[in-house]
């Protein structure tokens, strides 16, 4: 493609207002039905797709499956058009409360400029997954300003402190309120440690997800808005040398900056992949978020147990939070849902 061509097709890029207005889904309640997807990597383990639906169950809700979602084609759920036949039926189907995602891995992003945003707006539903499912929540919440919910697929670990706080954030409508790690069960060394990289204090609406999705959208039409933002990230199985490129990526965008604070979750299995003790020759984690995030000019905490983690909290997208990095608490103070 000649250079000048390219360009044209950069300026004529589709980059769609955002939602000005909030729009919340209803909170749901015992007895409700949910919409099950496979909107990224398949799931054909019988096994699994039980203890999908005994999960359901277990919340007192009813489980309804997307017909594709047994359907394999090669390491998705199924074709584009499979995945988008199931979003857009169960999204239109008024028996359903909720679209919940059975897992993540990889293929959500092939969705985004096919579904069908007007649907989704007239029928403001419970949606919730994490990981590739990032790329729906920046998409869906951009398009329509429906709250999604970044938390737990149905395959997830579920501890008691993820269902503590999936029920505060998807049926009671009301703030969830001070957001903090479990209690450990040695203070000395905790399994999970927070830390303050930028210390002060900051207020603003709650977005973000998976970096490796957030980095995907860039120069799309879907690329994060982080403007005033409590921007949140989370990862898992990448090196730093892949962090750093990725933050980098942000920071250069000015996504980073445009932010009011950050928080910087806990990024599991994140280590060089080649490790030789005798000569160490990379930067940790820690020490990548530290020297990219930690020159900016706002609060960043670190160490939240966001998204890849088997305690997980789950986080509205696009309600207003507070965070103090000094004292390390992020607080969601406004609803997600209605009643």
């Amino acid at each position: 493609m000649r250079r000048r061509d390219l360009f044209g097709l950069v300026a004529a890029a589709p980059f769609a207002k955002p939602a000005s207005a909030l729009l919340k889904p209803r909170a749901l309640k015992p007895g409700d039905t949910i919409g099950l997807i496979t909107p990224a990597t398949y799931v054909s383990d019988p096994d699994r797709l039980q203890m999908v639906e005994d999960t359901a169950r277990y919340f007192g809700l009813a489980p309804k499956w997307g017909p594709n979602v047994r359907k394999r084609a090669g390491y998705l759920g199924g074709t584009i058009q499979e995945r988008l036949d199931d979003l857009h039926a169960l999204w239109a189907d008024p028996a359903v409360s909720g679209i919940f995602a059975i897992r993540g891995g990889y293929g959500s992003g092939q969705l985004l400029d096919k579904i069908d945003y007007d649907l989704i707006r007239r029928n403001p539903k419970v949606f919730i997954g994490y990981s590739d499912i990032t790329a729906m929540h920046l998409a869906i919440h951009q398009r329509t300003g429906l709250v999604t919910f970044h938390g737990p697929v149905l395959t997830s670990s579920f501890t008691p402190y993820t269902q503590e706080y999936y029920r505060k954030a998807l049926f009671e409508p009301k703030p969830i309120g001070a957001v903090a790690n479990p209690p450990e069960s040695n203070a000395l060394r905790p399994h999970h440690r927070m830390r303050t990289i930028r210390p002060g204090t900051a207020r603003g609406r709650l977005v973000g997800g998976n970096l490796s999705l957030i980095a995907m959208t860039m120069g799309t039409p879907f690329e994060i808005d982080t403007r005033d933002a409590i921007l949140f990230l989370e990862d898992i199985g990448e090196q730093p040398y892949s962090l750093d490129r990725m933050l980098t990526q942000l920071r250069l965008a000015g996504k980073l900056q445009q932010a009011a604070g950050i928080v910087w979750g806990e990024c599991s299995e994140c280590a060089p992949f080649d490790y030789k003790p005798a000569f160490e020759s990379t930067f940790s984690t820690a020490e990548v978020a530290d020297r990219i995030l930690g020159q900016l000019e706002i609060p960043v905490l670190s160490g939240l147990v966001i998204g890849h983690t088997e305690d997980q909290v789950t986080l509205p997208y696009g309600v207003m939070a507070s965070l103090d990095a000094d004292k390390r608490t992020l607080t969601i103070e406004e609803a997600a849902t209605i009643a």
